[in-house]
């Protein structure tokens, strides 16, 4: 085999590309900011392990520890934070949302940060399209979510301060 075409290098790992940062505001809610803090800490701690490992022959693990500890800060230093309202009056950003469908159906969503979001929890990032529906809307209201599947009109039945613990 013709030497050619055969990369020499030190064995190290080229550093992995950081993960994409939202152009969005990162806000974040009390509850959002200590889990970012915690997955910080928790990922510094996995790369610590790794370099401790007596065989480190596969370094892939620890550049993507090192890629995520990276994003982490990023993260944390962007991060606006938002305290819950004490007695929201409209939907906003760190409020807990139950709404009624047609048939009469309640879910409930929280407005978060992108990084608390999770759609299996009910927790909607502020720029996503049920929430720009919601924002602005007081108790008693009935908004237009426009989705993929068509329009659904929603009527909001409470509007309480998020939760600051898990």
């Amino acid at each position: 085999m013709s030497r050619a075409f055969v990369k020499e290098g030190t064995g190290e790992l080229d550093p992995l590309p950081d993960l994409p940062i939202s152009p969005h505001p990162n806000y974040v809610t009390p509850r959002g900011l200590a889990a970012l803090q915690s997955r910080l800490a928790e990922t510094q701690a996995e790369l610590a392990r790794l370099r401790a490992r007596p065989d480190r022959l596969d370094k892939l693990p620890e550049a993507a520890a090192e890629r995520d500890i990276r994003y982490l800060e990023a993260r944390l230093r962007s991060a606006i934070l938002v305290e819950p309202p004490a007695s929201p009056q409209e939907v906003a950003f760190a409020t807990c949302i139950t709404v009624a469908d047609a048939t009469g159906a309640e879910t409930t969503y929280e407005i978060v940060g992108e990084d608390e979001a999770d759609a299996a929890r009910g927790r909607i990032a502020p720029h996503s399209p049920l929430a720009r529906s919601l924002i602005g809307a007081n108790v008693g209201d009935t908004v237009v979510w426009a989705r993929p599947a068509g329009r659904m009109e929603l009527e909001i039945l409470a509007i309480i301060p998020v939760r600051t613990s898990p």
